[in-house]
């Protein structure tokens, strides 16, 4: 007689297209490999990557099929040889490579942090790429610091919103671009200065920046140098869609630099303990059942998002 062998859901796609093409599909479920986690997954973060790879305008994964969600948090189900930092029952959550959207999923240990107890799965999975965005480009590129001025570009979305904390955290003076309807929102998480893009031309309004944090692409780039005292530093988040290269910057005596996010669990444990004490709090938009990958999808390009759009699964 066979035993069955166990199994997971994940929401899959074979072909590219609008969020319609994200289908549920039942599968092996996968067994840790040297070096690896075997999660749980209890939630999992959507973020702008996601619908780019689904649409084919950032093939990050190849050709379909593949499963999208680079964010979780879970509990370790099993570690594969070497895995020494946790256990089964341990409580993590990390930035991996995709197959996020999954009940379960292996990836390298080294890729989570323990989650602290204070916050619960679904503002954990909420955080990890958001997070390592802003504390790559912010503390470990730009370095910000007690006085630093500093400009976060779309400051009420997933990475702005948690730029905007970790500025404040690091003691830097913040000037945040966003929509009117999201200033309180700004103000509340610590933003000094709230501009409306949609009214004010931020070139011209905002002056003697130290840093910028460009998170939008395209003509912000430039429109942006104006902004820099000099010496200043752009750091732009999107690598395909910086609107000007490091020649341009430092022709106009400025510095530039684009942040390509990796995973990374002991960055994430330094954020971990700024999460724990409520210096950065994950803002949630939305949290819907993981079936629901598809409407997920749809409330994100509608580009009203106020922080972060989070999938739940069941316990």
């Amino acid at each position: 007689m066979t035993t069955a062998l166990p199994r997971t859901r994940v929401i899959t796609q074979h072909r590219f297209g609008g969020p319609e093409v994200l289908e549920i599909e039942e599968r092996e479920r996968p067994v840790a490999g040297p070096g690896e986690v075997l999660l749980r997954v209890r939630a999992a973060g959507v973020n702008a990557v996601d619908r780019l790879a689904r649409s084919g305008a950032a093939p990050l994964f190849g050709e379909p099929p593949f499963v999208l969600g680079n964010d979780v948090s879970g509990v370790v189900e099993a570690t594969g040889a070497g895995v020494t930092r946790f256990r089964p029952g341990d409580e993590v959550f990390g930035k991996v490579l995709g197959g996020g959207y999954a009940e379960y999923m292996a990836a390298p240990a080294d890729q989570f942090a323990a989650k602290p107890s204070t916050l619960d799965h679904v503002h954990a999975a909420g955080a990890p790429t958001a997070t390592l965005t802003a504390w790559q480009a912010l503390v470990d590129l730009a370095q910000v610091g007690p006085g630093t001025r500093v400009l976060v570009h779309a400051a009420g979305g997933g990475v702005g919103h948690a730029a905007v904390q970790i500025a404040k955290a690091e003691g830097a003076y913040v000037v945040g671009t966003a929509r009117a309807d999201k200033h309180e929102f700004l103000r509340d998480l610590g933003v000094d200065e709230p501009v409306d893009h949609t009214a004010t031309d931020f070139a011209t309004a905002v002056r003697d920046m130290d840093v910028a944090l460009d998170l939008i692409g395209g003509d912000y780039g430039p429109r942006t140098l104006n902004t820099l005292r000099p010496g200043g530093l752009l750091l732009s988040a999107l690598p395909g869609d910086t609107g000007l290269s490091a020649e341009d910057v430092e022709a106009r005596g400025m510095r530039f630099a684009v942040v390509r996010v990796e995973p990374s669990g002991m960055r994430l444990a330094k954020i971990a303990s700024l999460l724990a004490g409520g210096r950065v709090r994950i803002h949630l938009d939305a949290v819907l059942p993981f079936a629901e990958a598809a409407k997920a999808h749809e409330l994100g390009e509608a580009g009203h998002t106020k922080g972060k759009i989070v999938l739940s699964l069941p316990e």
